[in-house]
């Protein structure tokens, strides 16, 4: 489904309490498939594209982090939703504490995986490498510079040929339009920092990180559990950035049990 008025593409699966995916930097509708079979089953699923994402439409401006709180707000009025569970994962992650904060009212539950409050020095030299690589608008290139800091050892050795193949896919699907607004996303949160604000997020939130993530640790997320009020943590071994994808049915199963608490 596109809404022409806001500019973004969605998708609505199963029935039940809402509950919406938001995607990370390189994510689109299609990085939570498999996800969405598993929630449909007790949750009406919410996934989009932000704007520079997806089949979401692409801008031709810098912006800021926060004009995706705005538009999430502006979609769930259009679909009629007044409360839901926000799951955030990294990019996605920090629009959900944004939205939070901002929209206290309209977030039942909250679930934060590999994410940050801040971004530190460390993280904005990562973005930029990204930025750097995405400029060259080469796929194979762009996922050399990239994929190691996402996914974890242990995956490279156990998924090598299926990496490979993503290698080839980057190449073969990624545009410029698609590099261009990687870019802009990239830029919009670089003096993010919400480190004192999240003591005041009212949600119940469920914390995930990973023991090998090196964008956003595990240490950097204990941080965040101090913070926020009605927070809880856990680590997954043996695992890094993309998580939700290393160890799907985990992730899902920690979504759902949280969720029904």
């Amino acid at each position: 489904m596109f809404s022409e008025k806001l500019g973004i593409n969605y998708n609505i699966s199963g029935s039940g309490k809402p509950i919406v995916l938001l995607n990370g930097i390189m994510m689109s509708i299609p990085s939570w498939t498999e996800h969405v079979k598993y929630l449909e089953k007790d949750f009406q699923v919410i996934t989009y594209d932000m704007k520079d994402q997806g089949k979401s439409r692409y801008v031709d401006y810098q912006y800021d982090i926060s004009m995706h709180v705005q538009d999430l707000k502006d979609l769930l009025t259009e679909i009629g939703i007044k409360k839901a569970n926000l799951v955030g994962l990294s990019y996605g992650g920090q629009v959900a504490q944004l939205f939070a904060l901002k929209y206290p009212e309209m977030v039942d539950k909250l679930i934060l995986s590999n994410t940050i409050s801040h971004v530190d020095n460390f993280l904005k030299s990562i973005g930029q490498a990204w930025k750097t690589s995405a400029a060259t608008y080469d796929g194979e290139f762009f996922f050399d510079v990239s994929l190691p800091f996402i996914y974890s050892r242990y995956f490279y050795q156990s998924n090598y040929e299926w990496l490979m193949n993503r290698r080839k896919l980057f190449k073969a699907t990624l545009t410029k339009q698609w590099f261009d607004g990687f870019i802009r996303l990239a830029s919009s949160n670089e003096t993010f920092d919400i480190r004192e604000e999240i003591k005041n997020i009212t949600a119940p939130t469920l914390l995930i990180g990973a023991d090998e993530d090196i964008a956003t640790p595990y240490l950097e997320m204990l941080k965040m559990n101090e913070k926020i009020p009605q927070s809880q943590i856990i680590c997954i071994p043996k695992t890094a950035h993309a998580m939700f994808l290393e160890k799907l049915p985990l992730f899902c199963d920690l979504v759902k049990g949280f969720l029904k608490e």
